[in-house]
């Protein structure tokens, strides 16, 4: 009966502006939004692909939309969220094998998924959007 009163009086913060998480915290959100984000703009991005391989006036078309600049930070920022889903993708592959899951570890492998998430965007975005 104590335990129960115990836990009745622990405060609750429900602010959500003052809750800081830690990096594997906002790793795994990040992991979740860029999921959804993904998965919602999937059609967007099939249909993309379609106009480019209906016919040449089509490739010519989505061509000249995709190399607005506009369009262009769009897609980085696409490709940004792809290559850190990956990332931590296998980040929690290896956590389900039960690799990495002490603390310090944990930190480690999600400063490693962010590092290399934003070298790899880097990188592909240099080669297929510039």
């Amino acid at each position: 009966m104590a335990e129960i009163a115990i836990k009745k009086k622990r405060p609750k913060n429900l602010d959500l502006a003052t809750i800081r998480l830690p990096l594997p915290g906002v790793l795994s959100i990040l992991h979740r939004i860029s999921g959804a984000v993904l998965f919602l703009l999937l059609p967007v991005l099939l249909w993309l692909f379609q106009q480019s391989l209906a016919s040449p006036e089509t490739y010519a078309a989505a061509k000249a939309v995709t190399s607005n600049f506009l369009v262009k930070i769009i897609l980085l920022g696409l490709l940004w969220l792809y290559m850190h889903h990956f990332c931590a993708g296998i980040r929690y592959l290896l956590l389900d094998l039960h690799k990495g899951i002490d603390l310090q570890s944990a930190r480690f492998s999600s400063k490693v998924v962010f590092a290399v998430s934003i070298a790899l965007t880097l990188i592909v975005g240099a080669k297929v959007l510039l």
